[in-house]
């Protein structure tokens, strides 16, 4: 839809509204579609981006089949899971009668060796080995042998041995604990995750000390498993246990094919089912917004919609009525309200970044000048400007080609953070690229290698002491270098002072140009509002100052390049303060010269009390004059007559400070004075860090390739380009083009915008079924 659709229940809880309960079930329906993009995502099956047959299925339909598809998945959850943890008991088993096994088949083998061992040694009655007792008397009563008892079970490997320390202690070392380690992790029941752990068996005597052991295992996560000291029941139980196993295998992958197939049919139907509920949800929460009429039949509506789309608006309702088989069709009516409308800008894939500029300083009030028409250009400009190098505008125009060829495919998938504002903002970054390109052939400047594109180097040396010096021994010896700097300027030590002076003045050419096109978009806007005030006493001073002065100082920089004086400009502008009446001697730029900077001073001085002082008394006119005769007003209408009252009690009792009104007034015009000098010194920032970008490409370029190149070896020339390439795609291509960006992001918003642009507007936002997010929901 093409419209915004205003609140008219705000007295009313969202509870208490009339289509709470549809909303609260298609919030059902979302929870219902999250959990299953939620086991969707867990099962590695991703929704169908296929467009697939449309079902004719209502919204009650589909709500009772999102409930008979969310309880048996539910049920084959609790089914998998309760399966899952019995088959990881069964493994744990399993290998505990392994282990366990290995423990008493070791012990039962030491204690028959060792038995053998002694009825070999023993010898003659009268040997020194014969046992002091006989066998009768060392033998005890069988009633009185204390029988030993025993528990086998897991627990995790990073807690065996503070669990064996605890039995120790607790049982007062009246036990015998063997451990061995598990060679690989297993799942553990309880908490379904891999973990390292020892089988153990623990050797008791006396309940209470079973008690304790019990209790301590249970306070380690240690698993319990019974075992048997009999060999042949052993045996019989690894078998049952085995297959036990396999069975629980062959049931588990049953029900996780079951489970895949299930979530499979969902996902082919997620995509359109999802956007059904969205679409519904929306719906119902608009239809919240609007009224009921007395008669509680019909919806009333306010809203904002273009002037353009008001047909299309109109044919929708026809064509609803129609289809809905409606008796009463739709009525459409525009309505007249003092309300600031809000703000929209048609915009395509090209001008949609500039305009994204623009709004993050603050969004045009309606009907004002927008500045992201005039960014377009300059905003790319103004960077290129600080980062001109054709050598590193291709590198940027190479990678911006990319975003701008792969498009189609990258604007459907879901890329990183940084990715994707670098995709958005692909056609700023184009023609960021394109004309740091255009000035890097101006700097004459690739990677900082100056090439004579465009012909011969119009200088030349008397004599060879010349080269690599100064540029006193040049001569001009042909026609000027026909586009850009001359190349024969770089390379010496005269470059320095003679590419400053250049970009230097050309800032504040470029910066004086710009605040002068901002003060005039303020005209256009105080025309438009038909504020005239602004425009006597707001407009007009302010572009005496500024042109009095620093309009006044660009006047001469074109004058000085023209006719190659050799004149100061620094002197000229700063003894047309100190001294305005003094000769201007060898830096006279033109005729008349003195008497046009006294008459400058003096508009420049005129401004500054042209803009304070009548705005505010003019102000307190008006408001004097506006209510010298209310009480003698001409008889009206009844309508007429309570509009007049909500207007008078909107406006009428408003107090007139004149005291704010002239303090305001002090501080925007010492703003606007003061800004005028800080903005144009602001505007340097091209010069400092064109200058930087320079300065850091001949380092990389000398410093690294260069001296990598003089050693003659292979392998460190080729360490040298690698270093040369990281470093320029890292600084010049990454920091650099971020540094450039900001601070034409900055010149934009602060020295340029803040002439005319209020931006306390609010942005159109129409109800959109294709701004739907999940995250509406």
């Amino acid at each position: 839809m093409c419209c915004i659709v205003f609140q008219l229940n705000s007295e009313k809880s969202p509870f208490q509204r009339t289509y709470a309960a549809q909303i609260k079930k298609c919030g059902e329906m979302s929870r219902k579609l999250r959990f299953f993009k939620d086991q969707m995502e867990k099962a590695g099956v991703s929704p169908s981006s296929k467009p697939v047959t449309r079902t004719d299925i209502d919204m009650d339909g589909l709500d009772l089949k999102l409930g008979e598809l969310e309880a048996e998945l539910v049920e084959m959850n609790a089914n998998n899971d309760k399966l899952q943890r019995t088959y990881n008991e069964l493994i744990e088993y399993k290998l505990v009668l392994l282990k366990t096994g290995e423990f008493f088949s070791s012990a039962l083998s030491s204690a028959t060796a060792q038995q053998r061992e002694i009825e070999s040694h023993q010898v003659g009655e009268g040997s020194l080995e014969t046992p002091l007792l006989a066998d009768q008397e060392i033998s005890t009563d069988s009633s009185k042998q204390v029988k030993l008892g025993f528990l086998s079970g897991l627990v995790p490997k990073e807690k065996s041995l503070a669990f064996e320390r605890i039995i120790f202690r607790a049982t007062r070392g009246n036990v015998y604990i063997r451990q061995a380690a598990i060679q690989e992790p297993v799942i553990d029941p309880v908490s379904g995750e891999k973990i390292e752990k020892n089988v153990f068996v623990v050797f008791y005597s006396g309940e209470r000390a079973k008690t304790k052991i019990f209790k301590i295992c249970e306070a380690f996560g240690a698993n319990r498993y019974p075992f048997t000291e009999d060999l042949g029941k052993q045996n019989q139980m690894i078998d049952e246990v085995s297959g036990r196993v396999s069975e629980l295998k062959t049931t588990i992958d049953a029900g996780i094919l079951h489970r895949s197939n299930l979530l499979q049919t969902i996902g082919d139907q997620f995509v359109q089912w999802n956007s059904m509920v969205r679409k519904e949800k929306s719906i119902y929460h608009t239809l919240n917004m609007l009224s009921l009429d007395v008669t509680k039949k019909c919806l009333v509506a306010e809203g904002w919609s273009p002037v353009f789309a008001s047909k299309q608006i109109q044919e929708a309702l026809q064509r609803a009525a129609f289809d809905s088989n409606s008796q009463v069709g739709a009525i459409f009516q525009v309505l007249h309200t003092k309300e600031s409308p809000p703000t929209y800008f048609r915009t395509n894939k090209f001008t949609t970044a500039f305009q994204e500029i623009v709004d993050a300083y603050g969004v045009a009030k309606y009907q004002e000048a927008n500045p992201g028409v005039y960014t377009i250009v300059t905003f790319p400009f103004l960077f290129a400007v600080m980062f001109g190098d054709w050598g590193h505008g291709i590198c940027l125009l190479l990678a911006t080609l990319i975003f701008i060829i792969r498009e189609r495919k990258l604007s459907g998938q879901k890329l990183g953070d940084i990715t994707e504002m670098t995709f958005g903002g692909r056609y700023v970054i184009l023609l960021m690229a394109l004309f740091s390109i255009y000035t890097g052939l101006i700097y004459n400047e690739f990677f900082s290698v100056p090439f004579p594109l465009f012909g011969r180097s119009a200088y030349a040396c008397r004599d060879l002491s010349c080269r690599d010096a100064t540029t006193d021994g040049l001569i001009k010896v042909g026609s000027t270098y026909p586009f850009g700097v001359d190349p024969v300027w770089h390379g010496t030590r005269s470059e320095l002072p003679f590419l400053n002076s250049l970009k230097m003045k050309m800032s504040i050419l470029l910066g004086v140009a710009q605040m002068n096109l901002g003060i005039i978009l303020s005209y256009f806007n105080a025309v438009y509002f038909r504020n005239g005030l602004n425009i006597w006493f707001q407009f007009i001073p302010q572009i005496i100052f500024l042109n009095s002065l620093f309009g006044y100082l660009s006047l001469l920089i074109i004058v000085k390049w023209c006719t190659g004086s050799q004149a100061d400009l620094y002197h000229v502008m700063i003894y047309m303060f100190l001294s305005p009446t003094d000769e201007l001697g060898e830096n006279q730029l033109f005729a008349g010269q003195k008497i046009a900077q006294q008459v400058l001073l003096l508009l420049a001085l005129v401004s500054v009390p042209w803009m304070l002082l009548p705005k505010p008394l003019l102000l307190k006119k008006q408001h004097q004059d506006r209510h010298q005769g209310q009480s003698y007003t001409p008889l009206q209408t009844t309508e007429e007559s309570l509009q007049v009252e909500v207007n008078h009690g909107s406006n009428g009792h408003e107090e007139f400070e004149f005291s704010e009104v002239f303090v305001h007034q002090l501080i925007h015009t010492i703003e606007f004075v003061l800004g005028a000098v800080s903005n144009t010194a602001s505007y340097l920032r091209l010069w400092a860090l064109s200058l930087a970008h320079s300065e850091l490409s001949s380092v990389f370029y000398e410093k690294v390739l260069l001296l990598a190149w003089g050693f003659n070896n292979v392998v460190i020339l080729i360490v040298g380009i690698i270093i040369f390439i990281f470093a320029t795609i890292g600084v010049l291509l990454v920091m650099e083009t971020l540094s450039a960006f900001l601070h034409a992001l900055r010149l934009h918003w602060v020295e340029f915008q803040n002439k005319f642009y209020e931006g306390d507007g609010y942005k159109f936002y129409p109800f959109s079924f294709a701004l739907l997010s999940d995250e509406d929901d």
